[in-house]
């Protein structure tokens, strides 16, 4: 009887191995990333205002980009998911969202992530490259701007000067806190430091959080919102070192390392989807130009972020 069985298992591995021959031959017409031995690395581009959502410029959020890393990280054949990343910041809440999406997705698939800077990785840009178990840069790309920085305007003056009355009606003693057609008042003022100073604290503990033994110097050198141009990055640990993804990913995977990138969703269905659905303030710019001022607005407030930094 043992006989038997051990002939039936010869039997069926010799079946196996015949028809793993035959499709053997067909393994040309399967896609690259799809054969086994092949090494992956998905490539996901994370560019823009971080936040800085208007009908017509939409800016980079957690919604906008969690289909797409998700994507990425179940990429078949994965070694690595690498994030390029160009941006000067934006909103602190949704830098964090997206920082702590990259890790979950990390854990949860096993997979490292490597950063690659282009331009600037500054403000919220940096706090989201802090998700790559590596940062490589170029030595003209700017890095750091650990810091928080809000501003307005101030209009009393003006209305004055052509007569407008300001009538302002609230429930709640701060309800019109650093209102820009009211004088300034120092305690507004020192309300908004504070709250300045709790974001701050959050954004220091989380670069020291992911790169840890590897920074150098103070906190006063660090965490003062300066930045820095590559090499002196890579010095004071902001960055791990200087390189671009293609030889970085062939010299760790190999010169036949594919490189897939994973961009949104587009065209027509991803509209029907809701991915390009304007929201409730949307509406009058589609309307005609009833959305232009707040747009003109927007794309100086976006012009001037990147000015910051000489671009």
């Amino acid at each position: 009887m043992s006989e038997q069985i051990s002939d039936r298992g010869g039997l069926v591995q010799g079946l196996l191995i015949q028809g793993f021959l035959k499709v053997r031959g067909l393994q040309k017409f399967i896609p690259a990333r799809l054969r086994r031995g092949v090494a992956v690395v998905p490539v996901v581009r994370l560019s823009g205002v971080i936040g800085a959502v208007t009908p017509l410029r939409p800016g980079m959020t957690l919604a906008g980009v969690a289909k797409t890393l998700e994507r990425a990280f179940a990429t078949k054949n994965a070694k690595a998911v690498a994030l390029v990343i160009n941006s000067p910041g934006g909103s602190p809440v949704q830098s964090r969202q997206i920082y702590l999406r990259i890790r979950q997705l990390a854990a949860e698939k096993k997979l490292p992530v490597l950063v690659f800077v282009e331009d600037v990785a500054a403000s919220g840009g940096y706090m989201i490259a802090c998700a790559g178990d590596e940062i490589f840069c170029d030595p003209s790309s700017i890095l750091g701007s650990i810091g928080v920085v809000g501003g307005g305007f101030g209009f009393q003056e003006l209305v004055k000067k052509i007569g407008v009355e300001r009538r302002l009606y609230t429930a709640g003693s701060h309800k019109a806190m650093l209102d820009p057609f009211l004088p300034e008042n120092p305690d507004d003022v020192a309300r908004l430091k504070a709250l300045q100073r709790e974001i701050h604290a959050i954004f220091i503990a989380l670069v020291k959080g992911s790169r840890g033994g590897r920074l150098k110097g103070t906190e006063d050198a660090l965490f003062t919102g300066e930045y820095w141009a590559g090499e002196t990055s890579v010095a004071l640990g902001l960055a791990d070192g200087i390189g671009d993804l293609r030889s970085t990913l062939r010299d760790r995977y190999g010169e036949n390392v594919l490189t897939p990138v994973i961009a949104p969703a587009s065209g027509m269905l991803s509209g029907l989807l809701g991915r390009r659905s304007p929201g409730a303030g949307a509406l009058s710019a589609l309307d005609g130009f009833g959305g232009l001022p707040d747009e003109l607005i927007s794309a100086l407030e976006t012009r001037a972020i990147w000015a910051k930094f000489g671009f």
